[in-house]
């Protein structure tokens, strides 16, 4: 299974609205551009990103000169599964159509399903076992803070 470009794109822009609201709890609103040059995202693409973001429940907007996005729940109750099914869809290693949607005439009996059913099961596990905020301590852990 392989990410859309929307999807990497949606799942960065996301975490740098979590990471802004570790940083800022009482002010956690980031500007578009701001998102786009922090996670080099082009800025075109992610003014509909936000928009289908916002739409879908993630993120929140304000308007007015200090307006921007945020988080719309905590960052601990973000999944990247939750992120990865709005873009994607299902988290399908294996599509058993044929051509026009057709099924596979080999359904039913195919003993290659229970692998397929094995590796989806496996994707949905980490993909939605991992948050936004685990991804906010991974990133504290592989590039600390410098000490002075």
């Amino acid at each position: 299974m392989q990410l859309t470009q929307r999807c990497q794109y949606a799942l960065r822009a996301l975490f740098q609205l979590a990471r802004r609201a570790e940083a800022d709890p009482a002010d956690p609103v980031l500007a578009a551009g701001d998102i786009a040059q922090a996670q080099a995202i082009p800025k075109r693409f992610l003014d509909g990103i936000l928009l289908e973001l916002r739409q879908a429940g993630f993120v929140t907007s304000r308007r007015g000169k200090a307006g921007g996005f945020h988080l719309a729940r905590p960052a601990g109750e973000i999944t990247v599964g939750d992120v990865i099914r709005l873009y994607n869809g299902a988290m399908l290693p294996v599509d058993c159509r044929t051509g026009a949607d057709q099924p596979c005439p080999l359904k039913g009996g195919c003993v290659f399903m229970s692998l397929w059913d094995q590796a989806r099961e496996a994707l949905e596990g980490v993909y939605d076992s991992v948050t936004l905020a685990e991804l906010l301590e991974r990133e504290r852990r592989m590039f600390p803070p410098a000490t002075p």
